[in-house]
């Protein structure tokens, strides 16, 4: 299987800035911004949903710590991100292996210059409608 971030573990690349028991956190390359960071599992797993308990509570333990660490020296906020695009084939910016996105972020940083200035543009009120159809389907 050809996948960068096992290949990442393997080499035990200087991007590397912690391991734990079952996961490991990297400089992201190509980043979307100074300070974007993966937390990673060391197991390739695709979907959150595939990692048992243990494993899943030292991931989000080191995104948890992580982020601290990015509040306390670096940034005044921190969005986090994890897809799940399996319709998407892998290239330089999908990767077939579960891993969460931690961008810091400032008031109206080049990431929201360039592009989620525009978010308001697409929001949409959510329709009783769409609410009941979609708790129903999540209920059963």
């Amino acid at each position: 299987m050809d996948c960068p971030f096992c290949d990442i573990l393997e080499k035990k690349t200087e991007r590397t800035i912690k391991e734990t028991e079952h996961s490991f956190a990297v400089l992201s390359n190509p980043r979307l911004m100074k300070g974007h960071i993966l937390a990673i599992p060391k197991r390739h797993v695709e979907k959150i949903g595939d990692l048992p308990r243990e494993e899943r509570d030292d991931l989000l333990s080191l995104v948890i710590e992580l982020q601290e660490k990015l509040l306390e020296n670096f940034c005044g906020g921190c969005d986090i991100r994890q897809n799940y695009r399996p319709f998407q084939n892998p290239s330089k910016f999908r990767v077939n292996h579960l891993h969460i996105h931690l961008y810091p972020r400032e008031l109206e940083d080049d990431l929201y210059q360039r592009c989620q200035k525009y978010e308001a543009e697409i929001f949409e009120g959510l329709k009783d409608s769409e609410k009941d159809e979609i708790i129903e389907m999540l209920n059963n």
